[in-house]
């Protein structure tokens, strides 16, 4: 696993051009073992020892201290999906239209085609299908009764979608893609998609550089403890699993972070309504877990 100099030392040289993506990257995640963490060098816990204070910053304890992080790096992967968006609405701003027989080809390609049933007295949508009952489709619209229903061919639907992207016939997600996911779509969400594509097959390099850069800078940003405390191991824990913390007014307290104060410190009125609503969470509970809801 890097140190935390290597860290700085890799990112300088990426942004400096003197090595190249697929090597940084390559550098980075090598050195990463399963089951590893960075707690476990001796560069952390040689830099944890001139870091940490003498008593929890939280509680004022001092009793097996630790260092508290308030934040952590985001996953690589939710960059590059921020930053490969980022590029598509700048394609999209740019060039918003596609051409007609490029944008069929390519729903063709990607995509299964399940046409909507229509109504062929009137056309409208999803005509009641009957089991016993003969004919066998019912329109709930104009009850015309019918035995073969109609649907708009994809040529069809597409010209539609070119004339108007709002049309009634285009919004339904008649689509489904052909890899794995087999996800639902309609033509506007698939010209998105395809725009999408083009815009990081563009800019894939560059996208892929700039999401590696901002993971590198969170990771660099972790290992410095810039955005770290001194704490206890109890405040270290209702921190990172409870999402709680030392109520800053009483200092007895445990609270939540979205919360000012503990319910304790709330005024009597608000206490009172607290308390009420957590006695009220626990008789429900105890309720379904009785009836074997849980």
């Amino acid at each position: 696993m890097l140190t935390y100099k290597e860290h700085i030392d890799l990112r300088y040289k990426l942004v400096n051009g003197e090595i190249q993506l697929e090597v940084a990257k390559a550098q980075f995640w090598c050195e990463i073992k399963e089951g590893q963490r960075s707690w476990y060098t001796k560069d952390w816990q040689e830099r944890r020892l001139k870091f940490l204070k003498d008593k929890c910053e939280i509680c004022s304890g001092t009793e097996t201290l630790t260092v508290q992080h308030l934040s952590h790096p985001r996953k690589f992967s939710e960059y590059l999906r921020e930053i490969t968006r980022k590029y598509a609405k700048d394609s999209i701003d740019i060039n918003p239209e596609i051409n007609k027989s490029e944008f069929t080809d390519y729903v063709v390609k990607n995509h299964d085609y399940f046409p909507v049933l229509l109504c062929p007295n009137c056309k409208c949508k999803n005509p009641s299908e009957r089991v016993r009952k003969n004919p066998k489709y019912r329109c709930a619209d104009c009850k015309h009764e019918f035995d073969e229903a109609i649907y708009r061919t994809l040529d069809e639907l597409i010209s539609i979608f070119y004339e108007d992207k709002e049309a009634y016939e285009v919004v339904d997600k008649c689509f489904e893609s052909k890899d794995k996911w087999r996800n639902k779509n309609n033509l506007s969400s698939i010209k998105y998609w395809m725009q999408r594509e083009h815009a990081k097959n563009k800019d894939s390099e560059t996208i892929e550089k700039e999401a590696f850069l901002l993971h590198l800078d969170d990771c660099i940003k972790y290992l410095s403890f810039e955005d770290a405390i001194t704490a206890c191991k109890k405040c270290a824990y209702s921190f990172d699993i409870k999402k709680m913390e030392l109520c800053p007014k009483c200092k007895q307290h445990y609270k939540g972070l979205q919360y000012l104060t503990c319910i304790e410190c709330l005024p009597e009125d608000k206490r009172k309504d607290a308390l009420e609503s957590i006695q009220f969470g626990k008789e429900w509970y105890e309720m379904h877990k009785k009836l074997e809801l849980e």
